[in-house]
């Protein structure tokens, strides 16, 4: 059925009020000057939209709302650029707020897409994700039964949150794993405890889960109440592994907290003058103890700025495995009335001036996830031998010794990082003693 080519065009014209509005929003001027210079592809290219926008109102088999399609050509325009861009409507961005916020409804998982499909940045620790067994690197195919590839991520996303209490079915595709798996989840309120930490004898442990708005007050209370209880400490292991990020201010001030001065990380967007530098405080809260960050592939975003920092000062030994590459910064911006746009707005450098965009942190020392098994070794020793001199020593005294678990229940690298730590504080004490 023909249109008005008046009513045609007028909508034509409201999308480009629309989207130089839009422009307006975003920082600087350089969209709506772009936009004057290059009016006429603009106005042809507005047509084209308009003409599809038209045809699609009036033809599509269902009968779809102006705030749909528009939304979604949004999210279209967005999305396109990179995969972390995106339009959130009001539901999404008052879930993104109640997360950066510290509880939110859902499974505990960080996702971004990959080749059309969901892929599991990480699982958040004691979620549903988490004790259902999803690891990072996992790929969704399926949500409940319907394919993931097609939806958009905020879809796939919004297909996997529901009421507390329900039940989802996902299929995975796991590297190593000849089938996809199934896993049947039940969805929870889910709250974070950012930092979580404990003594480990001599040496201090601190696990960062992710990057929110309590991340550095509950850390730095967190390393003061382990000073408290192991007033000897020799070194801590900062556990980043499966940390998805978070907010940047977060990460800087976790970074901050164990460097006296350099800094920290730089953010460079697409104009010369975007350049933001953020430099670090005198004040280390552990005083210059050894410290060992732990990384893996599903350590992104906020997590490896802190991870790069300590690496590139020498504040730190980083151990395990290249984290996820995700060196680009989102900036959160509200449309009044509407929702907000996250918009990739600059990438950012380790203080070495290198970018980790899909490249990473390389650890110092490389550690594979293992699991060890103890050989029994029936080699021969003196004391096998025949006719062998006994020990004159004292007698031992009698004491109970507490060896912790099994060594094959132990999480490998972490026992490393232990192990590194106080081999460390062993060589620092055979120098002091050498003088």
């Amino acid at each position: 059925m023909a249109k008005s080519p008046n009513r045609h065009w007028s909508i034509t014209a409201a999308l480009l009020a629309g989207l130089l509005l839009l422009g307006g929003l975003l920082p600087g001027d350089s969209v709506a000057v772009r936009a004057q210079s290059d009016s006429a592809e603009t106005l042809r290219a507005l047509k084209l939209f308009g003409d599809v926008f038209e045809r699609v109102r009036a033809d599509y088999v269902e009968e779809v709302t102006d705030q749909k399609l528009i939304e979604a050509a949004i999210n279209g325009m967005l999305t396109s650029l990179d995969p972390h861009s995106g339009y959130l409507d009001q539901n999404r961005y008052r879930d993104m707020q109640v997360q950066t916020r510290g509880e939110f409804g859902g499974l505990g998982i960080e996702v971004t897409m990959e080749n059309g499909l969901v892929k599991v940045v990480s699982p958040i620790d004691d979620t549903p994700a988490w004790r259902a067994g999803i690891k990072a690197g996992d790929l969704i195919t399926h949500i409940d039964d319907e394919p993931v590839m097609g939806l958009s991520l905020g879809e796939a996303v919004d297909k996997m949150r529901g009421p507390v209490n329900t039940r989802i079915k996902l299929r995975i595709l796991r590297q190593g794993e000849k089938k996809p798996i199934e896993v049947t989840i039940t969805r929870a309120v889910i709250r974070i405890s950012p930092v979580r930490s404990e003594a480990q004898d001599d040496i201090g442990y601190v696990r960062v889960t992710t990057f929110n708005e309590q991340t550095n007050s509950t850390l730095r209370d967190k390393v003061a109440k382990l000073r408290r209880e192991i007033p000897d400490m020799k070194g801590l292991v900062l556990d980043l592994r499966n940390n998805p990020g978070g907010l940047l201010d977060q990460a800087v001030a976790v970074a901050d907290a164990f460097l006296d001065k350099g800094e920290i990380v730089s953010t460079r967007g697409r104009r010369p003058d975007s350049i933001q530098r953020y430099n670090a405080r005198p004040g280390d809260i552990l005083d210059g103890l050894p410290m060992v960050v732990l990384i893996n592939g599903g350590s992104a975003s906020a997590s490896e700025i802190v991870a790069g920092a300590l690496q590139d000062h020498k504040r730190a030994i980083v151990m395990g495995t290249q984290s996820f590459g995700k060196g680009s910064v989102q900036t959160i911006i509200p449309i009044p009335g509407h929702g907000a746009l996250r918009l990739t707005t600059a990438r950012y450098y380790t203080p070495s001036g290198s970018s980790i965009q899909a490249k990473g942190i390389t650890p110092d020392i490389t550690v594979q996830q293992a699991k060890v098994e103890v050989i029994d070794d029936n080699g021969r020793r003196e004391a096998d031998l025949r006719g062998r001199l006994e020990a004159d020593v004292p007698a031992p005294e009698e004491r109970t010794e507490d060896n912790g678990p099994p060594l094959e229940e132990r999480d490998y690298q972490l026992a490393r990082a232990i192990d590194l730590l106080r081999g460390i504080a062993l060589y620092k004490a055979g120098l002091a003693a050498a003088r």
